[in-house]
């Protein structure tokens, strides 16, 4: 189960459609009936400018048209019915509001095409980041999984953060990191990432293989956006992915991961949360000058019943409103029984109620259970 918070689209329903329409019309009748009614010396037709104008604001161009040539209709009545649509003041009234309902029409026009080009970007972006981070299985071998994904960025199904699963000839591997930094530069970097991933995990070959292709992938992106150019910046600008690799087989009631400066993932086991703690943890993806050493592979239980939870910092860093970090060892133990989907209803809940309903970065979940084996 995949579940991404999905782009909102700023467009008035149909009824609220119609709700907004009533505005001008009203305005419109009212003017007219108030404007007839008055004394010689008071003329309220002017007023009837707004209606085309307020128009424009949320109709198209043929509403928009359609009340200005209604308002015109209706200052003309107010004209027969006080003196003659030959007078002069009402003459003039009528020739600025056509001209206004003419360039009122023409402004709707332009933001009516604005709209559709927007929202043909939108559905594009949207496309492209689907393709991006795809949609994990529900079932891998012997495990149910699940995953939410909440973006930071208004309008957007992802940013940094990334995870991906691959299917091997004896298990499952999962992948779940971090790029550094928001935006396109952030995305640019987990695409990278997920795509050195996607290429080589389902191969046969050692998680220290897998992470050595991932780390290229980085340094590469590294090479290539400065060839042969000098930074004068330190080492805190250069691009870097933290990042958690595993391998789950489906014979063997263990996980083996890699932990690249990435959170430790959270077991859960008979209503406990236990830390799964890499001894030998190595630096992010893209920093791998700072240590030579092959990647060290840590092995835990991970037996039938277990959920393992992957999550990125974007969790454990969400704020209340007192600034206090967001709990998420403490809060897990009131679900710990549940299956992934309902796991990571509830979580994803909890953690927008706490943090207002903003969070401050990207946030990715994924949660692995160990099913028992089909007969």
């Amino acid at each position: 189960m995949d579940v991404r918070r999905r782009a909102f689209v700023p467009r008035a329903s149909r009824a609220g459609g119609r709700l907004l329409l009533a505005v001008p019309f009203a305005l419109i009748a009212a003017v007219t009936v108030v404007d007839v009614l008055s004394p010689p010396d008071v003329h309220l037709g002017p007023f009837l400018i707004a209606a085309p104008a307020v128009t424009a604001s949320f109709a198209g161009p043929r509403m928009t048209a359609f009340v200005g040539a209604i308002a015109v209709l209706a200052q003309s009545v107010v004209a027969v019915a006080r003196t003659s649509i030959t007078d002069l003041n009402h003459t003039y009234q009528i020739v600025a509001l056509v001209l206004i309902s003419v360039i009122a029409t023409f402004f709707a026009h332009l933001r009516e095409r604005d709209e559709k080009r927007v929202t043909r970007l939108r559905f594009i972006a949207q496309a492209a980041q689907s393709v991006v981070l795809r949609p994990l299985p529900h079932r891998a071998g012997p495990l149910h999984i699940a995953s939410v994904y909440l973006a930071a960025e208004e309008e957007a199904q992802m940013g940094g953060d990334l995870y991906a699963a691959a299917r091997t000839g004896t298990g499952t591997r999962l992948l779940i990191g971090d790029a550094r930094g928001k935006g396109l530069d952030a995305i640019s970097e987990a695409s990278l990432v997920l795509g050195a991933f996607r290429v080589t995990a389902h191969r046969e070959q050692a998680l220290p293989e897998l992470v050595g292709h991932l780390e290229e992938g980085v340094a590469a992106e590294d090479t290539e956006a400065a060839p042969g150019a000098e930074s004068d910046t330190d080492d805190t600008d250069e691009a870097f992915v933290t990042a958690l690799v595993l391998d789950l087989p489906d014979h063997e009631p263990v996980v083996r991961l890699v932990n690249c400066g990435h959170p430790p993932p959270l077991l859960l086991r008979r209503g406990r949360v236990i830390p799964l703690d890499a001894a030998d943890a190595r630096p992010p993806l893209g920093l791998s000058d700072l240590l030579s050493s092959e990647a060290t592979v840590e092995t835990f239980p991970f037996d039938v019943g277990d959920v393992l939870l992957l999550y990125t910092d974007g969790v454990v860093e969400a704020r209340d409103q007192a600034r206090a970090f967001y709990p998420l060892a403490e809060r897990l133990t009131a679900w710990a029984g549940d299956d992934p989907p309902t796991l990571l209803g509830h979580l994803r809940a909890d953690l927008q109620a706490y943090a207002g309903g903003h969070l401050g970065d990207d946030a990715a979940l994924v949660a692995v259970e160990r099913l028992a084996p089909r007969a």
